[in-house]
């Protein structure tokens, strides 16, 4: 059977990483799939109803970015939470990334390194840049490259 098949059928079983996957395949056109962005919100949501971690991301981005629903930023970082409460690295070093962006640099070296502790690189980075810059402290550094 081809991929998109067999995809098909975990999504049939409801596997949320399947649904999650398949949403993805919509959103970037692959296997053949049409973009469509309503799909892909639509599986995202079922797969992050289901317990996909990735599909809460997915939805943080889309919100982010205004792709398949109006643009909030507030709704991303909702979604970013969610996933970074699970382990999401990605959406933990977003956090972090708005924090820093709202001038909340101890919050935003709390989430970095939550991130990095979980194998995100450019999350040791951000926190060596801001040890360079006075934001963090060398403890706080030394901590991010355990």
């Amino acid at each position: 059977a081809d991929s998109l098949t067999m995809i098909r059928a975990r999504v049939a079983k409801k596997d949320p990483d399947a649904i999650d996957f398949l949403g993805d395949l919509y959103f970037h056109e692959r296997l053949g799939l049409q973009k469509d962005m309503q799909k892909a919100i639509d599986l995202w949501t079922e797969a992050a109803e289901l317990g996909s971690i990735g599909a809460l991301y997915n939805i943080g981005v889309a919100y982010y970015h205004g792709e398949g629903v109006q643009e909030n930023r507030v709704k991303a970082y909702e979604f970013y939470t969610k996933a970074a409460m699970q382990g999401h690295a990605v959406s933990r070093y977003n956090l972090g990334c708005h924090e820093g962006q709202k001038w909340n640099y101890d919050r935003a070296v709390r989430h970095l390194l939550i991130s990095a502790k979980i194998g995100h690189k450019d999350s040791v980075e951000f926190i060596k840049k801001a040890f360079m810059g006075g934001m963090a402290t060398k403890e706080q550094y030394a901590e991010a490259l355990k």
